[in-house]
Parts: C-alpha cells; sequence; structure tokens
C-alpha cells in the first residue's frame, strides 16, 4: 500500500470480478497492485460477486477493522447497484455519501474485447474514483414529511382508476376535471377494443364508485390554477369557471390530464364532405343507436402521425381502433365493403393478433401503401369518392371507391398541458407528452419528487394500459404517504456565505426556483425543492454556489486522475486520442451502460464520468481535462426537450459554444469539443458517436494542453 499522509481519509477499494463478466475481460490482479500504490488507498480486496451477501459482509467488516473513512467499489453501473452499497455502508457506521462506485463492467469490459486496453481503462477508472472519494464529505439526507393528500388532476379513465386507488389505500383524494364530466374520451366511445366490452357501462361503474367513495372529493368545470410547493407539502390553487376559487395542501400529485385526438384539417379534404369522418365521430355514429351504413368504407391509417417532421410518433391504438370499429360495421352491416389502407399495422400482443384475425376473417380488406405514395381522395361528381393507392404488397396500382372515408389520427397532447407543466415544473418530451424520470426504472415519476403521471397525458395508450399505469401512479403516490415522512437524496446545492456577493444569478437559474433570495442577498436553499442539478453551482462567477457530492473541489481531481501520469500508461499508445466524456446520469450514462449490456464495440479511450446534469459542467472542468492532456471531451446529455431538470441541457449548450470559441483562442481548438445529445435508448447512436469522433480525432494534430498560455480562465467559464 502507499504510505498515507496522516491528514487522508482511509480508503478500501473493493474490486469485483462479476464472475468472469468483468475477470474475464479485465486483469483484476494488475489492477489491484495499481490501485495499491494510490494515494489514500489503504484497503484494496478482490470480490468474485461484491454485491453478494458474502461481499457486502466483506465491505462491512473492512470499514470496522481497518477503520476505512471511504469506501469505493469498482463493479457495475452505480444506476442499479449504488444503493445497495450505500446502505451496507451505513450500516456499518460510515455516512453513505462516503461511498463511490465504479463502473468497470458496461463501460470497460463489456465494451472492449482487448485485455490489456482494458486493463489499462479499468485503472484510470478506478483511479478516478479513489481520487473524487479522497473529498467527499458526510452528507445529511433531509427528512420531509409528507401529508397524506392526494391531487389528481384529470377525470378520465386513467384519473378516475387512480384517484379510487389511492381512496381505496386510506387517503383523502381532490379529483379535478376541467370539462363538465367526468370520463375523457371513453365517455365518447361505444366499444372497447379487442374485449369489446361496451365502455359506457365501464366508465359509469368507476365514476359511481368515485362519486360514493367518502375520501374523494370531486370538482367538475375546474382547473388546476397554480400550484406551489414540494413533496409531502404542495399547495394547489383550484379555480372553477365561475371564478370560485379553493385552495387545497396535499403531498403528492398525480397528472392524468389525458390527450385528445388531433383533428386532420388540410387532410383528404377532411372538413369539407360530411362523410369524412375520423375514427372518434365514426365511434359517435355507431354508437347512436341504429345508423345506416354505407355500401363501402375505406379507412385511412396513420394521419397525420409518423410524419417526417411534428408528429413523428406513432400512437399505437389507431390499429387496434380501426378494425373494433371495421367489425363493428361488419357487425351491423354484413355486405358493407370495408378497407383498411396502412401504412405499418400494429397488432401488437396475442389478443390483437388475434383481433387481426378476425377482421381477416369477416372479410375485411387491407391494402398497404408506402409514406412516398399516399392514398389520393377524390370527391365523385355523382357521389362518393375515389381512392387512388398503390398496393405495394401486389405491385399494382388501384382505385377504390367509396361511400364513406374514414381518417385514423393520433392521440395528441392536450391544450394547456405545456403550463401545468410549468407549473409543475416538469419536462415536456418533443412529442409533447409528459416526460417521466426514466422509461423502465421509475416510469410512472417525474424527475421531480412527490409528482406521477400515467394514461394519454403521458403517451398514446388504450384503456387498460391506462387503468394499469394508473394503478402504478398510485402505488407510487401512496408510498410517501403511508411512511408519513421520507428522506430526499443529498446531493443538493450549497454556498459559502463567506464569498458569496449576493448577485441572484443562482435563483435566477434555478428551473424550480429552489433558491430564493434574502432581505441581506444571501441564497436561501429550499432542500426539499432542489433537485440537484448542478445548475445553479455553474451560473455562479464566484463559485461559492456549490453541488454536493459533486462539488468543483471533487470533480476536478477526478478529471486528473482520468488522464494522471499522462494520457496513456502504456507507451505504445501514445499517439491515440484520449477523450474525458461528462455524461447525465439520466440519458447519456444510461446509454453508455445500454451499449455495454449490448456488448456494443466502440474505442477504449473514453472514460466517463457521471454527473446529474449536463448543465453542471463548467468551463474549468472542461479546461482541466484539456490542460492535463485530453485531447477531446464530449458532454453528453439528454435529448433536446427533454431534460429531466427543464432546460439544463440547454443551458450546456449555450454554455459549450462559448466554450468552443474560449478553446480556439487557447489554440486548444473548439472542435475537440462536442455536445451530444442521446436518449436512453440511444446506445448505438452513443458508440457511434464515440467511434465518429475518435476517427475525427485522429485526423487533427496531437493534443496540444501543455502550451503555456497566460489567458484568464474566468474570462470563459461562464456564460
Amino acid at each position: 500500500m502507499s504510505e498515507n499522509n496522516t491528514n487522508e481519509p482511509r480508503i478500501g477499494v473493493f474490486l469485483c470480478h462479476c464472475g468472469s463478466n468483468i475477470a474475464g475481460v479485465v486483469g483484476m490482479k494488475e489492477v489491484a497492485e495499481h490501485v495499491k500504490g494510490l494515494p489514500s488507498v489503504d484497503y484494496v480486496e478482490e470480490n468474485l460477486f461484491t454485491c453478494s451477501s458474502d461481499g457486502i459482509q466483506c465491505i462491512q467488516d473492512a470499514i470496522a477493522e481497518e477503520k476505512l473513512e471511504r469506501v469505493v467499489v469498482a463493479s457495475c453501473t452505480p444506476r442499479t447497484h449504488q444503493p445497495l452499497f450505500r446502505n451496507a455502508c451505513e450500516e456499518a457506521g460510515l455516512n453513505q455519501y462516503l461511498f463511490q462506485m465504479v463502473n468497470i463492467r458496461e463501460h470497460d469490459s463489456w465494451v472492449h474485447k482487448d485485455q490489456a486496453a482494458a486493463t489499462e481503462k479499468a485503472k484510470y477508472l478506478v483511479q478516478m474514483g479513489v481520487a473524487k472519494a479522497q473529498f467527499l464529505e458526510p452528507e445529511k439526507e433531509p427528512e420531509i414529511d409528507i401529508l397524506p393528500v392526494s391531487l389528481v388532476i384529470g377525470g378520465g379513465v386513467s384519473g378516475l382508476s387512480a384517484a379510487l386507488s389511492v381512496a381505496k389505500q386510506g387517503f383523502d383524494v381532490y379529483l379535478v376535471e376541467k370539462e363538465t364530466e367526468l370520463g375523457g374520451i371513453v365517455k365518447d366511445l361505444h366499444k372497447i377494443y379487442p374485449t369489446g366490452d361496451d365502455a359506457k357501462k365501464i366508465l359509469e361503474t368507476i365514476i359511481e364508485a368515485v362519486k360514493n367513495h367518502e375520501r374523494i372529493t370531486v370538482f367538475t368545470s375546474s382547473e388546476v390554477s397554480s400550484i406551489s410547493g414540494f413533496v409531502g407539502s404542495f399547495s394547489a390553487q383550484i379555480t372553477s369557471r365561475t371564478g370560485k376559487v379553493k385552495r387545497v395542501d396535499v403531498g403528492t400529485i398525480i397528472v392524468a390530464t389525458g390527450a385528445e385526438v388531433f383533428e386532420p384539417q388540410g387532410y383528404y379534404s377532411y372538413g369539407i364532405n360530411e362523410k369524412i369522418l375520423t375514427q372518434l365521430e365514426l365511434e359517435k355514429f355507431l354508437g347512436s343507436g341504429s345508423p345506416s351504413l354505407p355500401e363501402r368504407v375505406v379507412m385511412i391509417q396513420c394521419v397525420g402521425a409518423m410524419e417526417e417532421n411534428g408528429r413523428t410518433y406513432c400512437s399505437r391504438i389507431c390499429c387496434g381502433v380501426a378494425i373494433k370499429n371495421a367489425l363493428h360495421i361488419k357487425e351491423l352491416s354484413p355486405d358493407t365493403d370495408v378497407y383498411i389502407l396502412y401504412r405499418d399495422l400494429l397488432a401488437y400482443g396475442i389478443e390483437l393478433e388475434e383481433y387481426y384475425r378476425e377482421a381477416l376473417r369477416a372479410g375485411i380488406k387491407f391494402v398497404n401503401f408506402v409514406p412516398e405514395q399516399p392514398p389520393n381522395v377524390s370527391i365523385l361528381p355523382a357521389g362518393g369518392f375515389g381512392v387512388n393507392i398503390y398496393d405495394t404488397l401486389v405491385g399494382l396500382e388501384t382505385t377504390l371507391n367509396a361511400d364513406m372515408i374514414i381518417l385514423s389520427t393520433p392521440l395528441i397532447q392536450r391544450e394547456g398541458a405545456i403550463d401545468l407543466a410549468m407549473m409543475l415544473r416538469v419536462p415536456i418530451g418533443t412529442d409533447q407528452f409528459f416526460l417521466e424520470a426514466h422509461p423502465k426504472m421509475r416510469p410512472v415519476d417525474f424527475s421531480s419528487e412527490g409528482i406521477y403521471l400515467c394514461g394519454t397525458a403521458h403517451g398514446p395508450k388504450g384503456i387498460m394500459e391506462s387503468i394499469a399505469q394508473a394503478y402504478a401512479a398510485a402505488s407510487r403516490a401512496a408510498i410517501p404517504m403511508a411512511k408519513g415522512k421520507v428522506y430526499g437524496e443529498a446531493v443538493k446545492a450549497v454556498f459559502d456565505p463567506a464569498f458569496c456577493v449576493g448577485c441572484a444569478a443562482c435563483a435566477e437559474a434555478c428551473p424550480f426556483e429552489a433558491i430564493t433570495m434574502s432581505s441581506f442577498s444571501e441564497p436561501n436553499v429550499n432542500e426539499a425543492e432542489c433537485k440537484g442539478c448542478g445548475i445553479c453551482a455553474v451560473e455562479c462567477p464566484m463559485g461559492t454556489m456549490q453541488l454536493k457530492y459533486f462539488k468543483d473541489s471533487q470533480l476536478i481531481p477526478a478529471v486528473e486522475a482520468l488522464l494522471s501520469p499522462g494520457k496513456w500508461m502504456n507507451p505504445d499508445k501514445s499517439a491515440e486520442p484520449a477523450i474525458v466524456c461528462f455524461a447525465c446520469k439520466w440519458c447519456s450514462y444510461a446509454a453508455a451502460d445500454f451499449a455495454g449490456v449490448m456488448r456494443l464495440q466502440y474505442p477504449d479511450n473514453l472514460r466517463i464520468i457521471l454527473v446529474p446534469c449536463t448543465g453542471r459542467v463548467d468551463f474549468s472542468h472542461i479546461y482541466k481535462a484539456f490542460e492535463k492532456g485530453a485531447d477531446g471531451v464530449i458532454v453528453a446529455g439528454c435529448l433536446k426537450e427533454q431534460c429531466h431538470y427543464i432546460d439544463g441541457n440547454l443551458k450546456a449548450e449555450r454554455r459549450i459554444d462559448v466554450a468552443k470559441k474560449a478553446l480556439d483562442v487557447l489554440e486548444i481548438g473548439g472542435d475537440r469539443l462536442e455536445m451530444l445529445f442521446n436518449s436512453a435508448g440511444m446506445p448505438r447512436e452513443f458508440a457511434e458517436f464515440i467511434s465518429d469522433f475518435t476517427e475525427k480525432l485522429r485526423g487533427m494534430n496531437p493534443s496540444i494542453s501543455t502550451k503555456e498560455t497566460t489567458l484568464e480562465l474566468e474570462t470563459f467559464s461562464k456564460d
């Protein structure tokens, strides 16, 4: 072991083999010998599976016997196992925020086949973790009391189901619906696919249960006009159409505002001829009693959906709805010819596949077209329509005669959703629907604690899926209310009053309004409202505002360690470019994880540092990487308009633009710095970006980080 200065914390490092997942590629003995020589490292242990009960016991025993003051575990992604190791440290008497995790599986052994290269990369990654661990500080998680009352916004089938579920768990609920009646879109439907059940009967049963439940207070013809507060203590103002105002205090919020059907004005002469309807209008027509049906009906799919720009998404339910209504037409009028013109027929799952086969047996005809050659509808002088289409399956152009045209249009976000998102300070995706915290790990949570979502407000989905998601949201909302109090993560903004000049830049930058200025011009951080993005720390011109666990004093040593004692330990690789990547924990870091899961290979020159948001990345972090020898730096965040901290990635983009100019002035080169917008579901794009950026850097001159410069960094460190 290295000689430990008494002023340095005692660090224990645990290297996980993960069976052969890591040790099958990385030379763990070599890594262990390297780590033993690092400053402050007093204990190194290899484990077959560090996450096993034996591995956890090993950590806890070492904390007690070796008097460890910091723990570093080099294994898999912190996104899955960090809570386990933190709890182990806490149980052993070590503050959980004195723990640091290093990812040498998803980011190393699973994406690199060359043992020597993977081993060298593991050394860099582990020493990064050790360097940061030296400067970690014990943190206390804020305790937050939870009011056992929930607010459900939206009285459609998902909102009704969520409210009823929360109430049945013993909590009071306020249900707010802006229309005069409860039910949402479902009240206009006739049947539910694929079961064929009566939609109105199902809805009436749920509405009756909600209205009769003693714990549910219903507000119709009302909207939530303002919301303030944080998890456990939200204050909402409900305003009726008559102007009556009611203020309620709640602990959790469920967003179930639903969606609306796109009206295809300008598509296929819709609005000009009364025989051209949407599927929803057809649904009302079929449920009107004894409708008079024509001889020939043509349905056109994907009208206003899956476009190159705008509504690029698939609405998911349109195919099922079209089949349902087509079968209903055949049921009412067996002699009516029904054609469904489709681009991609989405009949997912066993039930819908059988639904599709039932339609074929009923004589419903399916005709495929490509988006480059959509159907052409003409109104015939004698009445009716001519539908010209190129059938890709038979390779022929044909004309269908029709008496009625039905357009399958997508669900779109409701009017007012953007205002509600701003009020709640929650993100909206590129498709304008509300964006969940994580599609797999937190699918009904917003990134803002205590706020949940369900139903078509989240995106197009069927009734049964909306109800299932409502139950999930209700379960999530009930957890903190049942506990009565929760502990928030300790990653919060903190400032040093000795150096604060009271400029209020932090308060202006905070997307969650968690920082207010006192009468003495000092910032007050509401820890319950602070989401830990770190945007304020970068905007602070004095550097006095910091983010716990991601302070400059912790991040900069980590950057230095990624490139020490040089950018490569193997002299044979000295000409290869070294890349430092600051990856946001929500999307780009997750994309790198999934690239590992998929065993996607990319150059071993990439070294990733986890940050909460790209909005936390300062120019000083970027410059330090170049100063220490990096040939390139990537700041990788979420897709535009999908930042989990509202606009953190957009603030980062503006900062990167300024940084590029600064690097040009410093003669380092702005082309060596790149911003990547990525989603967790884009691992291939992530791997390809790394490969392309590496090739770009190979074509440049070697890093000129040793060039002397007298320019002041502060000139470029802020926007």
